[in-house]
């Protein structure tokens, strides 16, 4: 792997991290389009780095709310120092990671046996036609209950991560999509489903790429470091822009036109580049 192709990798994952698109799709995909074969160590121990550049980005985005969860900041606080049981808390993040984690530690051999083009294809076109049917249920505001993050009920946190399995078990149905999905099927508005899934993400791709560093780490050396390290930099910069503007440009870019980008890149694949 050479640094011009480190780079555009970098981009690739900075970009499709945290939009419903499936970042794990286009890594597929992207390498295949250079040639190279995403199951190689060293590409995987790559894919870990700029993971979590990207990882460190959202940590920054959401860095306050990271502190209210953790007690830390003025409005976890509250009064006396306890925070309001309505509020935004850890339980509600534990119940919305346990099921992919607990699926993905018991999978994890079997998961990576489905890893290929052909099967982020189909990944990318059902991914698409759960988000468009989120959406049009989305549409009738009697539905959602949940129109903040802060009102997000236990109950729906679950519903979201019980989404979060199908990416974990279909590579390239997009964690991002799955839950942003499954929040707005079980009544949280589009808006907040999209703030906790970015929220989730932070301890469940931790935990994920950090097991898989204990596998990995022998591949940095100092023939790849700087390497790594220019991947590390991209992808966090990229992601933190491509949120912040996500956040921004949320109610003009809707499920529907991501779902749309998804139908045409899988055709783009299957008519040029698997046939």
């Amino acid at each position: 792997m050479d640094t011009i192709t480190a780079i555009i990798l970098a981009i690739v994952e900075g970009i499709t991290e945290f939009i419903p698109v499936s970042s794990t799709g286009h890594m597929i995909l992207t390498t295949k389009l250079l040639g190279f074969d995403e199951q190689e160590p060293i590409m995987k121990t790559y894919e870990i780095v700029i993971q979590l550049g990207a990882i460190l980005a959202i940590a920054l985005v959401y860095r306050k709310r990271i502190l209210d969860l953790l007690g830390i900041g003025r409005r976890g606080r509250g009064r006396g120092g306890v925070m309001p049981a309505s509020r935004l808390n850890l339980i509600h993040v534990i119940l919305g990671i346990v099921p992919a984690l607990a699926v993905a530690f018991f999978a994890r051999d079997f998961i990576k046996g489905l890893f290929g083009a052909s099967t982020v294809l189909w990944a990318l076109v059902a991914g698409g036609i759960l988000m468009i049917v989120a959406e049009w249920w989305n549409r009738n505001k009697s539905r959602v209950t949940a129109h903040e993050l802060d009102d997000l009920s236990y109950g729906q946190a679950l519903a979201i991560g019980l989404y979060q399995i199908i990416s974990v078990l279909w590579p390239g149905f997009s964690r991002s999509g799955s839950t942003i999905s499954g929040g707005m099927l079980s009544g949280v508005s589009y808006k907040a489903s999209a703030d906790f899934s970015f929220l989730i993400a932070i301890p469940i791709m931790c935990a994920a790429s950090g097991y898989e560093l204990l596998d990995s780490y022998k591949y940095f050396t100092s023939d790849t470091i700087m390497d790594f390290a220019i991947g590390f930099v991209i992808s966090f910069v990229v992601a933190y822009v491509v949120v912040i503007l996500f956040m921004k440009l949320i109610q003009k870019i809707r499920p529907t036109h991501f779902a749309i980008y998804r139908f045409i890149l899988a055709a783009v694949f299957w008519l040029f580049i698997m046939r």
